[in-house]
C-alpha cells in the first residue's frame, strides 16, 4: 500500500479564524487529476506558506483561490473555496471583484508597460474605487509606501515601470495589487527570479503586510517558508500531506513524507 493511499491530512489543516476554507476540493486537467480532496482552512492574517516538490500541485491549488483556473479551458475543479463563507465558485459570483478581493503576485514580475504612477492607478480606475485625481495620487502613494517602494520611485512615478529593477519591478507588481484593497493576497514564488537582496526586501514586506491581509505563498524555499510563515502545508502528488505551525513542520514533521522532504531526501 502506497504510504498516502486514502491519506487523510495529519496536523492542523483547519484554524479558528479562517479568512479561506477549501473543502475538498479536486482539479483535473482534462483526465488527469492534479489535486485529490485538499481541505484547508487559511486563517485571517496569517502567512500560510505551500511547499512541496516540483509538480505537487502547490501552484494548482494557490491558482484555484482565485478562479485563476478558469482561464485555462480543459480545468476542471470540484469541492468548495469559501471566501468569508460564500462559495467563490457560486454561479452568480463575478470573477473580476472577487479577483480585486483575492490579489495575486506572479513568479516573475510582470509590470504593465505603463509608468509607475499608471501600474498603481490600472486597478483603483477600473474598478471605480476613485473619483477624483486627488484619490488617486493618495491611493498610489499609499500602496508605493505598503509595497516599500516610495522613497525609490517617488521622484520618477511618470517613468516606465519596466525600467526599474527586478526586486523594485516585483514591489510594484505588489503595489499594483493592494491598491485595490484586496483581503487576500496570494503569491507564487514571488522570489525565484530575485538576488538574495530583493528577496530579504519581499521577505520584510510580506511580514509587514500581515497586519493588513491574508498572505499564501508558494515557495520552493524551505528557508524562505520558515522566516514568512505562521503555518506551512505541505503537498505530495496532489495531496495534502501535513500542515502545522511552521515550526513544528521543519523541526517535529508528522508524516514521513514531510520529514523525508525537508531533510533532503527528495525533492
Amino acid at each position: 500500500m502506497s504510504i498516502i493511499e486514502n491519506h487523510k491530512t495529519d496536523g492542523e489543516p483547519f484554524c479558528d479564524n479562517p479568512k479561506l476554507k477549501a473543502r475538498d476540493v479536486c482539479v483535473f486537467y482534462g483526465e488527469k487529476q492534479a489535486i485529490f480532496d485538499v481541505s484547508l482552512d487559511i486563517g485571517a492574517n496569517e502567512v500560510i506558506a505551500l511547499i512541496g516538490p516540483s509538480g505537487c500541485g502547490k501552484s494548482t491549488f494557490l491558482r484555484c483561490l482565485n478562479r485563476m483556473n478558469d482561464t485555462i479551458d480543459i480545468c476542471n475543479i470540484t469541492g468548495d473555496i469559501l471566501l468569508d463563507d460564500e462559495n467563490i465558485y457560486a454561479p452568480k459570483v463575478d470573477v473580476v471583484p472577487l479577483r480585486a478581493r483575492v490579489g495575486m503576485v506572479f513568479q516573475k514580475p510582470n509590470p504593465f508597460p505603463k509608468s509607475i504612477y499608471d501600474n498603481i492607478a490600472y486597478g483603483p480606475r477600473i474598478h471605480g474605487l476613485v473619483n477624483h485625481r486627488d484619490e488617486l495620487d493618495e491611493v498610489v502613494e499609499r500602496s508605493l509606501q505598503r509595497a516599500g517602494l516610495w522613497n525609490e520611485v517617488k521622484d520618477r512615478l511618470h517613468a516606465p515601470g519596466t525600467g526599474l529593477s527586478g526586486g523594485q519591478q516585483q514591489r510594484l507588481c505588489i503595489a499594483r495589487t493592494i491598491a485595490v484593497d484586496p483581503e487576500v493576497i496570494l503569491m507564487d514564488e514571488p522570489c525565484s527570479a530575485l538576488d538574495p537582496i530583493a528577496t530579504a526586501k519581499i521577505e520584510e514586506l510580506i511580514d509587514e503586510l500581515r497586519e493588513n491581509y491574508t498572505i499564501a505563498i508558494v515557495t520552493h524555499s524551505m528557508q524562505q517558508a520558515a522566516r514568512v510563515s505562521q503555518r506551512t502545508a505541505y503537498f505530495h502528488l496532489g495531496q495534502l500531506i501535513e500542515v502545522n505551525p511552521t515550526d513544528m513542520v521543519f523541526t517535529t514533521p508528522q508524516h514521513a513524507l514531510t520529514e523525508a522532504y525537508i531533510t533532503g531526501r527528495f525533492g
